[in-house]
């Protein structure tokens, strides 16, 4: 039961008020002086304080201001019931102001309040810390927008059954979000599998969520069984093949599957959280995907913006968060960035968004080893400004042609093998082809070209 201070210079009182609330099973802590009142409360954290306002060494407005830290609810007690002193205590944060002789029932009402109040003051701090963790987690950062975001995040993960549907761009960070959402609910302790739908042919696709019956084998359950009880994420669910889609929706609605080549229905308690960079609104006008499977993923859909939408603050605290996850894989490395290299960096618009960013923070952590801080020369030559020769100056160029540039590169260092590209850029296969086309990157041979991977 919640804790109780009564703090009061005659015994009587005290006793009487604490078999009054003993018998209703809390737990009363005495006082008698004020000094003594201040070190309980610091020391004990009563929810409600039952304060006397005339004490014989510091007066109940004294007490009033040092336990304002500690946040308990306060309700001042006196025999002088006049104005002016009810409007002092209520200024100095008391919540209430009664006079003695007090009735027990009348006192009771107003404690039960008061209780009601701590414990939802304790609870919205609580969900505040939880969420601003949960904000630097997911590398969200500590704006406004973002703390709000953080917070929608964890009640959508409280709604443990509901389909979650997280749009944005490539890189933002919507594993990390998928998998923020499972570890803050209450099937934290269960399965979480990922799966992207755009790197498997449909065949090994269908196995690989809903499980085969192989005769001479024995069956081999899917993605969906493995994940009862648990989360399953579908990343790129737009690149979800059109023969699949009724499959999904069939175990969405009625929460059992059914292997390929079986009879019978599996039942499952899986919660699934989908993600993808395109307009499922557009994908349905198009024809590519199922309204009622849209409808259903989209119950309650989570925008994720973009690296280059992000306050400053935000990506001062992205980068510090990163940092700290990858310094601890790394000897000897910084533990922090320069006010210079920050500024660089918040000028770079980021089309690779948190996972270009993590990448580049990871190879300047390799190349300051052995310094306290990184440095703008540590910073890769893009991000500095200077393309791919550290003679040419700054051009300012458009969020497209940034895209296109890196693109470029990252095919050219695979040997234009798209498939190892489309990977590294956190990208569906079919997604790299389309912004290949997009950009007139053409057919360009290179070292080590499979003919048949570059179709």
């Amino acid at each position: 039961m919640a804790k109780i201070l009564i703090v009061d210079d005659e015994p009587d009182i005290i006793s009487a008020l604490a078999r009054y609330f003993e018998r209703s099973g809390h737990d009363v802590l005495r006082a008698g002086l004020g000094e003594e009142a201040v070190r309980l409360v610091q020391a004990e954290r009563p929810a409600v304080v039952l304060l006397d306002l005339y004490l014989p060494d510091i007066s109940g407005f004294e007490v009033l201001e040092r336990t304002r830290e500690q946040r308990p609810v306060v309700i001042m007690i006196t025999g002088h019931g006049d104005i002016p002193l009810a409007v002092q205590a209520m200024e100095g944060g008391a919540e209430g102001f009664l006079t003695k002789p007090v009735e027990l029932a009348h006192l009771g009402a107003v404690v039960d309040r008061a209780l009601e109040k701590a414990q939802l003051r304790e609870l919205t701090q609580a969900a505040g810390a939880r969420s601003g963790h949960a904000a630097t987690q997911m590398l969200l950062g500590p704006s406004a927008p973002m703390r709000e975001l953080a917070q929608q995040i964890e009640m959508l993960a409280r709604s443990e059954r509901t389909v979650a549907l997280l749009v944005g761009e490539t890189g933002v960070g919507k594993g990390r979000v998928a998998r923020a959402i499972h570890a803050l609910s209450a099937r934290g302790a269960r399965p979480f599998y990922e799966v992207s739908c755009g790197l498997r042919p449909v065949e090994a696709l269908d196995v690989e969520l809903f499980g085969i019956e192989r005769p001479s084998e024995g069956p081999l359950p899917g993605l969906f069984e493995a994940s009862d009880g648990g989360t399953l994420f579908l990343d790129e669910v737009a690149d979800l093949p059109a023969s699949l889609q009724p499959t999904l929706l069939r175990a969405l609605e009625a929460r059992r599957v059914r292997r390929t080549g079986g009879t019978r229905e599996v039942p499952v308690d899986v919660r699934l959280i989908a993600a993808t960079v395109r307009d499922l609104a557009t994908e349905v006008t198009e024809g590519r995907f199922r309204e009622d499977l849209y409808y259903r993923l989209g119950v309650m859909p989570l925008h994720l913006p973009p690296l280059r939408a992000r306050s400053p603050e935000d990506l001062r605290e992205t980068v510090a968060a990163l940092v700290t996850e990858l310094r601890q894989g790394l000897h000897n490395a910084p533990y922090g960035v320069t006010d210079e290299a920050l500024e660089v960096i918040g000028h770079y618009p980021w089309p690779g968004n948190v996972r270009e960013l993590r990448n580049v923070l990871e190879r300047a952590l390799l190349l300051a080893r052995g310094e306290e801080l990184v440095h703008v020369t540590h910073l890769a030559a893009e991000v500095r400004g200077i393309g791919d020769d550290a003679s040419l100056p700054h051009v300012s160029r458009s969020l497209a042609e940034v895209e296109k540039a890196h693109i470029e590169r990252t095919l050219r260092a695979h040997g234009e093998n798209r498939t190892r590209a489309a990977r590294e850029l956190g990208i569906s296969r079919a997604t790299l082809i389309k912004k290949i086309r997009e950009y007139e990157l053409g057919e360009r041979p290179g070292p080590g070209l499979v003919r048949q991977e570059a179709r």
